[in-house]
């Protein structure tokens, strides 16, 4: 089970750090990672994908497993 601050999440986190939505991916959240990649690249054409690419980074480092 993965905890906040767990190697999954860093791995998480480094993976989003180059691509938003990479660490989403990894961690098995589709939707969000398709949402992360797509707004992000949307949003760089007008200089403001770093928005979305921080909020990546930091949601795939903060990501909770649900307790089953």
């Amino acid at each position: 089970m993965s905890s906040q601050g767990s190697a999954g999440n860093v791995i998480a986190a480094l993976a989003s750090f180059f691509i938003p939505g990479l660490g989403q991916l990894i961690q098995g959240r589709l939707l969000k990672a398709a949402l992360m990649f797509v707004l992000a690249a949307i949003l760089w054409w007008i200089w403001m994908g770093w928005i979305i690419h921080l909020w990546s980074i930091i949601d795939a480092a903060l990501f909770k497993r649900p307790v089953r």
